[in-house]
């Protein structure tokens, strides 16, 4: 356990969570039977890309990524004609093959580093460093480096701007890249070619029409697009860009998205009010991982009226610990199946000096068998978001 040693000193520095630096190995002995198991059963799963899976019905190439809208069903009135929505019920006879690839990728690459990270064991990293291969560098397998034909909608439009969301998936993938770059798993030139993938993908986010509305939804849907920027760019090193991230996070996602009392007033609104409060706490508590400095603390950073990370955690927090006290609608589907070990709760625990929602973190599930579950869990290893 070396390098796992080091990376837990290394991340003792951390501002605002030295004092907390104890829980890092604890963390670390959680997680290592579960990143080792699962490592060694995907160490036999060679990698698959999108270009495996044609889609008949997407208006792109074999390399464009392709998902339909998940709340868009046949009307029984109209069965040939375009598709009507209803909000919250997932329509499963939609095209998902993509997407299942991809989060596949997201769940196998990021494992295999965390065991990397426990063991040094090169199995590992060089199995982590063929799916990046496969999916960001190799010609013939190689994704196109946007989203353009994500959730299409069958009648309406051959993608949308929630399209965007499908690539959260991406988020913790390319921390795991990172990783094994900074501590020396990964040869300078191919990290060079994976980051140029999300430097295209950077400026197509920041460019295209479906993106930029992405970017301007006041839901979740903004907060995953500046948490996605966020993380492409750190791997990247554009300054530039996580610049702007964090002054959106302080001028638009706080004010707009999160209410005097902490709640998510646009999520509650939805169908899914509990899991969508939860999608965006980890979505913010991201962002606030990956930007935060000693300069600029984003969980300490409150507007005038006491709004920020701190208050949305406090909100959040006793409803995770029991769910029984949700004050509001439950659900329409799924409400069983949350919560989930939701990396906001580890991240602001540490960083605020918050060891009871630590703790929290702690007693909950690592992970899900259930579909809808897994595609709305994105930071599965935290042990490669504690990693220097």
């Amino acid at each position: 356990m070396r390098l796992a040693s080091l990376a837990l000193i290394s991340v003792m520095a951390i501002p605002g969570q030295s004092s907390v630096g104890d829980q890092y190995a604890a963390i670390a002995s959680l997680e290592r039977e579960r990143a080792i198991t699962a490592a060694d059963r995907y160490l036999k799963n060679p990698p698959e890309t999108i270009t495996a899976f044609r889609a008949a019905r997407s208006a792109g190439g074999l390399h464009d990524y392709f998902s339909e809208g998940d709340y868009w069903w046949p009307d029984p009135a109209k069965p040939d004609g375009p598709y009507i929505n209803r909000d919250g019920m997932s329509n499963l006879d939609n095209f998902v093959a993509h997407r299942r690839a991809l989060r596949r990728l997201s769940i196998e690459a990021p494992a295999l580093t965390a065991a990397w990270i426990l063991t040094t064991d090169d199995r590992y990293a060089a199995h982590a460093r063929r799916h990046l291969r496969a999916w960001f560098v190799d010609a013939d397998t190689r994704m196109n480096p946007n989203v353009q034909y994500s959730q299409a909608v069958h009648g309406h439009a051959t993608g949308r701007a929630p399209g965007t969301i499908d690539t959260i998936h991406l988020v913790e993938v390319a921390r795991a890249a990172e990783v094994l770059h900074t501590r020396r798993a990964m040869p300078d030139a191919e990290f060079r070619a994976i980051a140029a993938w999300f430097t295209e993908y950077v400026q197509w986010l920041t460019t295209h029409p479906h993106a930029i509305e992405a970017k301007n939804a006041k839901n979740n849907l903004g907060a995953c697009w500046v948490m996605q920027v966020a993380a492409y760019a750190s791997l990247t090193g554009d300054t530039a860009q996580l610049d702007a991230c964090r002054t959106r996070f302080k001028e638009v996602l706080v004010p707009t998205q999160i209410a005097a009392d902490g709640s998510f007033p646009l999520e509650l609104a939805r169908t899914k009010p509990y899991a969508y409060s939860l999608f965006e706490l980890d979505a913010l508590g991201t962002i606030c991982r990956i930007l935060s400095t000693p300069s600029d603390n984003l969980w300490t950073f409150e507007l005038p009226d006491g709004r920020g990370m701190r208050r949305a955690l406090a909100f959040m927090a006793p409803y995770v610990r029991d769910k029984r006290e949700w004050p509001h609608a439950r659900d329409v589907e799924y409400f069983d199946q949350w919560p989930m070990r939701h990396a906001a709760l580890l991240f602001g625990g540490l960083a605020l000096d918050r060891l009871d929602y630590v703790s929290l973190w702690k007693t909950l599930p690592a992970d899900s068998e259930v579909d809808e579950v897994v595609r709305n869990f994105f930071v599965r290893q935290p042990l490669i978001w504690l990693a220097q």
